[in-house]
This record gives C-alpha cells, sequence and structure tokens, in this order.
C-alpha cells in the first residue's frame, strides 16, 4: 500500500469517526472545527473525505484482483 492509499484511508477513517460522534452525540466535529457545516472550509474537508472513501472503494476488490492473477515460477535448476 502507497502512501497516498495510506493517506485517503487515515482521512476515512478520521470521516468515519466524525459520523460516529455525530451520530451518537449529534456533534459534528468538522462543522465545529470549520465554523459551520456549510463553510467554505467545512465543505473542503467533506469533499476530500468523501474523494478519499471513493479512493478506497479500490482496496474492497484488491483481493479479486490478487486472486485472477496468475503467478508463473520457473524451476530452479539442480
Amino acid at each position: 500500500m502507497g502512501k497516498v492509499h495510506k493517506l485517503a484511508l487515515a482521512l476515512t477513517i478520521i470521516g468515519a469517526l466524525n459520523w460516529g460522534v455525530a451520530g451518537i452525540f449529534r456533534f459534528d466535529v468538522v462543522a465545529q472545527f470549520a465554523g459551520g457545516s456549510a463553510e467554505p472550509l467545512a465543505r473542503f474537508i467533506y469533499l476530500i473525505i468523501g474523494v478519499s472513501g471513493l479512493f478506497n472503494l479500490g482496496l474492497l476488490f484488491d483481493h479479486i484482483r490478487d486472486r485472477d492473477q496468475v503467478i508463473v515460477t520457473v524451476p530452479e535448476k539442480v
């Protein structure tokens, strides 16, 4: 997993934690940090987290891609 994937995964986890806090405590951390959910900074953070989630969607299908690859090995000479 590359650095971009790790960053996207971290942002997705942060977004999921924000949704969890919003669902349990009715407190939106991003909106509080940015001064409201309609503020440009908050909308930018939501956008970045959303794009990270879409980017990580590919992780769901990595096992299918890995399974479909054929690995050919050459026998060693004795």
